[in-house]
């Protein structure tokens, strides 16, 4: 389905949920393209089991050796700590609103969302989330609803957004879908 389509997964150094960053990378990769782990800095990425240290992953790049040129979609997975980072850093959230001034697809689950709040990319757009950052999406101009995921076009691009690891098979698939389309 992605037939060797490049997508970017956009990680903090450290505060990602691990489960939110491995199941759609597999999901990606089952569908025949190619994720790469792009961050704010070089080496490896500390992953997390919710507040316990998980494992680490390599970096391929960082947010200022690439751009959303170089990829066919995005991904920002959770994690409290995770997208609360990102947000803070200047390039990265140029490089997430890249991909909406390109009409690209996003994808981008529990706390992820936060990164799209700092990018202004949800005013006008229906989203979904983990629940206690709902408040800052609707403050945003988003219209934040309660379900699995939620794909929106209503925009310039695809965007795809679920609340929890409970929703990663749905989330995958419409990911991998929007990707694909």
């Amino acid at each position: 389905m992605l037939n060797g389509r490049t997508i970017a997964f956009l990680v903090a150094p450290e505060g990602v949920e691990q489960v939110e960053l491995t199941e759609p990378w597999q999901a990606v990769q089952q569908a025949g393209g190619t994720p790469r782990l792009i961050s704010t800095a070089p080496g490896e990425i500390q992953a997390f089991n919710h507040l316990d240290k998980a494992d680490r992953f390599p970096v391929d790049a960082t947010v200022e050796e690439v751009s959303a040129a170089d990829f066919d979609g995005l991904v920002l997975p959770g994690g409290v700590a995770n997208p609360d980072l990102l947000r803070t850093v200047p390039a990265a959230v140029r490089f997430v609103g890249d991909f909406f001034e390109a009409g690209k697809p996003v994808a981008s689950i529990c706390h992820g969302p936060w990164t799209l709040v700092e990018a202004d990319a949800v005013r006008g757009r229906t989203v979904t989330s983990w629940p206690s950052i709902r408040t800052d999406l609707r403050n945003a101009g988003a219209d934040w609803v309660d379900r699995e995921v939620v794909i929106c076009t209503s925009g310039p691009n695809t965007l795809v957004t679920s609340r929890k690891p409970d929703d990663l098979k749905a989330f995958g698939q419409a990911s991998v879908d929007a990707f694909s389309a």
